[in-house]
């Protein structure tokens, strides 16, 4: 079987905070397991539990990743798969954008910080200046230089686009399973057992402790 190769984009900074407060979160798990007493122990372990949860929905699983048969936007509680023949466009305004026939896919995780760039991107968006960042490399921002590598993967994938349909999660994530032309969106199970599991946890605690 041949290997299907792929390549993720994700925010770095967000991604390293992300480690330290869980690493952080984890220390102090246990240090309340060890020596906390009564219901605040308890209220404290869970929330720190739910801080962990949301630190992972949030700043560790968002990414975008660029497969052999399209790309995986993946925000906090979905996943959106876009086939290579859907993109039309790929361009940063505030965030990464995917646009397709259907309309633009937002990455969540891949933005614009620099507000004065932010500025500029909806200037040209409106047509009020015009500028690209493929002339000079050198002058792009992050994100920028992100979103000139998946065009690069786009027109490389729609020259040789492969065959069939979809059928394996582990070739280009769940929601691609089934995708044809156009965009499919999803919440992964991942995701509801995350929420589901923390918000029973802190019910349980509250209702128990």
């Amino acid at each position: 079987m041949t290997e299907q190769k792929s390549t993720t984009h994700y925010a770095t900074s967000t991604r390293v905070m992300g480690i330290v407060w869980t690493v952080i979160a984890l220390l102090l798990l246990a240090d309340v397991l060890l020596r906390g007493e009564g219901r605040m122990a308890w209220i404290a372990g869970a929330f720190l539990v739910a801080s962990i949860a949301g630190v992972y929905l949030v700043w560790l699983r968002p990414r975008v990743v660029s497969t052999e048969r399209g790309i995986r936007v993946i925000n906090p509680l979905r996943e959106v798969f876009v086939p290579w023949n859907a993109v039309s466009w790929i361009d940063v305004v505030d965030v990464l954008r995917v646009h397709t026939p259907a309309g633009p896919v937002r990455s969540w995780p891949l933005r614009e910080s620099k507000r004065s760039k932010v500025r500029e991107n909806m200037r040209r968006d409106a047509g009020h200046i015009d500028t690209d960042v493929d002339d000079d490399p050198t002058q792009a921002r992050p994100v920028d230089l992100m979103a000139r590598e998946l065009r690069r993967d786009a027109e490389r994938h729609k020259a040789r686009p492969l065959s069939g349909p979809i059928r394996d999660a582990a070739e280009a994530g769940p929601a691609a399973i089934g995708a044809e032309d156009r965009p499919q969106a999803m919440v992964p199970v991942e995701v509801i057992l995350v929420l589901s599991l923390t918000a029973a946890l802190l019910v349980a605690v509250f209702l128990l402790a």
